[in-house]
């Protein structure tokens, strides 16, 4: 399943002043209520004026969608504390797995994370293909996220399905922050399921600093690959050789 940010359809919405006499329960063809497009904009004064006519925040799109998946998804602090207060289901998931806390966590919007967090938000709640929260939110580079997220019980080493952790994903796209964040809560710095490591990964990438924290953190210049290759033998920069080569001087002396 892809990884990158989701999007939910903008069909146009009706005006307001029409919505008591058509209805709140008002559906387009994709499934869509008025009160999931004035969430997924952000219009929390919308929202509230729904919910005085009856609106529910159980109508789902056709892949799931719910008001508070797509307020969390765009950010909404507001219009997701109001759908909260009005019997949203804080694990509402997409027909792929991806909760509230999920969406949030992919877009960095932390104080809409701190909300669902403190409202019973499951920190470790993958996609069907494994992705957490801490994992996309690594992707995504948003550090201070991550910080959040550990502090609150996110599994460090959460893989998905492919055997991809958070670590491995931040080191391959030389996300430095993120990193140092995930370092504090000693992650596995060795041979992952999927046959290599963060190391080789960031030698991959050829981000010098990335290079430097995790041997700084104990990675190891040894590990070979699953197939066969020591991290060195996957560059020909020569700074990260040279940093490589001192870290394994450092290990025999």
């Amino acid at each position: 399943m892809p990884s990158g940010p989701l999007n939910f359809p903008k069909p146009p919405q009706p005006p307001v002043t029409e919505l008591p006499k058509r209805g709140p329960k008002l559906t387009h063809e994709s499934g869509t209520t008025a009160l999931f497009f004035a969430a997924q904009q952000g219009h929390n004064d919308v929202v509230r004026f729904l919910f005085e006519f009856g609106a529910s925040t159980e109508f789902r799109t056709k892949d799931g969608g719910t008001a508070l998946l797509a307020a969390s998804q765009y950010g909404h602090k507001r219009v997701v504390e109001t759908l909260l207060k009005h019997g949203a289901d804080i694990h509402d998931q997409l027909h792929d797995g991806a909760t509230a806390l999920f969406l949030a966590a992919q877009g960095g919007y932390l104080d809409v994370i701190r909300l669902l967090l403190s409202s019973g938000a499951k920190v470790n709640q993958p996609r069907q293909d494994g992705t957490a929260p801490l994992w996309i939110a690594s992707q995504m580079g948003h550090s201070e996220v991550v910080r959040v997220m550990l502090l609150r019980g996110a599994d460090r080493d959460a893989a998905r399905n492919d055997g991809t952790t958070a670590l491995l994903k931040a080191a391959n796209k030389g996300y430095n922050d993120v990193i140092e964040e995930l370092l504090k809560f000693s992650p596995t710095l060795g041979i992952l399921k999927n046959g290599t490591s963060a190391l080789h990964a960031a030698v991959l990438s050829g981000n010098i600093k990335t290079v430097a924290l995790l041997l700084e953190a104990g990675a190891d210049p040894a590990l070979r690959n699953k197939a066969n290759e020591l991290p060195a033998e996957l560059t020909k920069n020569e700074r990260i050789l040279r940093l490589l080569r001192s870290k394994e001087g450092h290990r025999k002396s």
